[in-house]
């Protein structure tokens, strides 16, 4: 094949990249994987996507390696964001926020959300599904993920909140995706050209296994695996939205250059319950008690977590400056002195909105009251202003960002970080998680969204070594079969990507596992949206791609 740098710039307004360091740097995301890509873009706009696809489909019968992959965060804890053959960087040129009003956010993928909200929250509002990677990861990214964060407990995903995208499909062509009644369905059924004949395809086999797919919705409250096509087309409602397989998609199945967004109003107050646990037994058991009393938020992270938060003190400064974080000392201070009382094995943060800070205060006293059974083991630390519990918060949302920078002989492998299992099964379930852990001798922090059930289990491993690398696969197969044994997730907001596409078809059975195949060669019938991911995953692939140096 002729010179592909030469030949990109030739099609594109925007750069093109060979240059060694350029390439490596795109080699890793937050996964534990490594593929070195050929070629780095970024697209300008969107005439420039449509040119980069239509290059991929027509050379792809004579070069059968030349594929896409999208990025713009390089968040992607599942390998979701690099490829061996042209990497799209949207973080450079797609950039703008549009349009933002009290209900609607109107932006480009490659905005970070670090950037967007402050402008929704100019109008009292929030796209309330940020992940804990806030301050690092874009809405494009959000989108393709289907993520979710710490506020999914009250207002869900972010599938729940994207009213319309703009999307370059496989011909090469943007389209406005967006949902419709079926008398609109039905048009673009009628359509003889790509768009239709997608359309078309998409309704055929959805209603063919209708009532396949409705049951394979899986039961538990946030999940980003597979193609979520129960949520596409509802006979009952008569709407037929196209968004709910993009959103998850994780671009294997088109480009997104545009989103709207439906926003929510912004707490007006808040406050949080601090607990921390001396023993975790009971997790389950308070974690369900705290479930009846309806907290907005309810998030925790383990020991490791924060005593590595206290070592490791002088890295918040990157967050809060230097000024905010000699206040967090300050406030840090009596929480230091409890540990004299023993070191928690897990701190629990169970936030309350309200109207006033009076009815806050309420709902956090009347949480304390529901815990005093568990008082033995715990501690409780009332604050109606979030103020004093905001070091909390820093150290929760930062857990894996700091684990990743700062262990030095040790490195995070996030391959069992985003299990999802219902809360009513975790009594059972924790304890025999912990055993698994313990019989392969891995050293893990826990953290996540306690409400829903979603953990972020993320070992620390010395993955050079080959006993270490070798603990992989026989420890990822019994903590998946142990979640879905309970009916859980394999993926509650960090995707499938290279890591867990292979799991598909053991979680969903090879009938809904073919489906959602179809569902892939109907969108992109040349396999040139980011492929070895999802459906088009293999373990031997995945595992021939785990990095051997950090």
């Amino acid at each position: 094949m002729e010179d592909l740098k030469t030949k990109l710039e030739s099609i594109i307004k925007g750069e093109v990249s060979t240059d060694d360091g350029v390439l490596e740097f795109y080699s890793h995301d937050a996964s534990m994987m490594e593929v070195k890509p050929e070629v780095i873009t970024a697209p300008k706009d969107s005439e420039d996507v449509q040119a980069l696809v239509k290059f991929a489909v027509e050379n792809k019968h004579k070069y059968p390696g030349l594929s896409l992959v999208a990025r713009s965060g390089g968040t992607c804890m599942s390998g979701g964001s690099i490829g061996e053959s042209i990497v799209m960087d949207f973080s450079k040129y797609f950039t703008d926020i549009r349009e933002v009003t009290s209900e609607v956010g109107h932006a480009q993928p490659g905005v970070f959300y670090r950037d967007f909200e402050p402008e929704t929250l100019k109008h009292g509002a929030i796209m309330p599904s940020y992940p804990a990677s806030r301050d690092l990861c874009t809405i494009g990214g959000m989108v393709n993920n289907n993520a979710g964060g710490e506020k999914s407990l009250q207002y869900g995903k972010t599938e729940k909140f994207v009213q319309e995208l703009k999307v370059v499909f496989a011909d090469g062509n943007e389209y406005t995706v967006t949902p419709l009644n079926k008398e609109e369905l039905d048009k673009k059924i009628a359509q003889d050209d790509f768009e239709g004949n997608l359309y078309k395809k998409v309704y055929e086999l959805i209603e063919a296994n209708y009532d396949t797919i409705k049951q394979a919705k899986p039961n538990v409250s946030k999940d980003s695996t597979g193609y979520h096509l129960w949520n596409v087309w509802d006979r009952e409602t008569g709407v037929f939205d196209l968004t709910q397989i993009i959103v998850g998609g994780q671009g294997t199945l088109g480009f997104v250059t545009d989103i709207k967004f439906r926003l929510v109003p912004a707490p007006k107050h808040s406050g949080t319950l601090v607990v921390f646990l001396r023993e975790t037994e009971d997790l389950g058991d308070i974690i369900n008690t705290v479930l009846k009393h309806n907290p907005a938020t309810f998030e925790g992270f383990d020991n490791y977590t924060l005593m590595l938060s206290f070592k490791l003190f002088f890295y918040f400064h990157k967050t809060l400056g230097w000024a905010g974080m000699m206040k967090l000392g300050i406030q840090l201070i009596p929480d230091a002195l409890k540990l004299f009382r023993g070191i928690p094995k897990m701190v629990l943060l169970i936030e309350f909105n309200g109207a006033t800070p009076d009815e806050v205060a309420q709902k956090v006293h009347q949480m304390r009251q529901g815990l005093q059974e568990y008082k033995h083991d715990a501690l409780f630390e009332e604050d109606e202003t979030e103020l004093k519990a905001k070091k909390f918060w820093i150290m929760r949302r930062e857990s894996f960002n700091l684990l990743r920078k700062k262990v030095k002989d040790k490195h995070t492998a996030p391959f069992i970080d985003d299990l999802v299992v219902p809360p009513e099964h975790l009594p059972k379930f924790l304890p025999e998680v912990r055993e698994i852990l313990k019989k392969y001798k891995l050293l893990a922090t826990i953290a996540g969204h306690m409400g829903d059930g979603n953990f972020h289990i993320i070992p620390l491993m010395n993955i050079e070594k080959p006993e270490e690398k070798a603990k992989l696969e026989p420890a990822m197969r019994e903590v998946n079969t142990l979640v879905l044994k309970y009916g859980g997730s394999l993926s509650g907001e960090h995707n499938d990507g290279m890591i867990r596409g292979p799991w598909l078809e053991t979680m969903y059975g090879k009938e809904v596992y073919e489906i959602f195949k179809d569902v892939k060669n109907i969108f992109d019938p040349t396999n040139v949206f980011n492929p070895h991911k999802k459906t088009d995953a293999d373990w031997e692939y995945t595992m021939a791609h785990v990095r051997d140096k950090f």
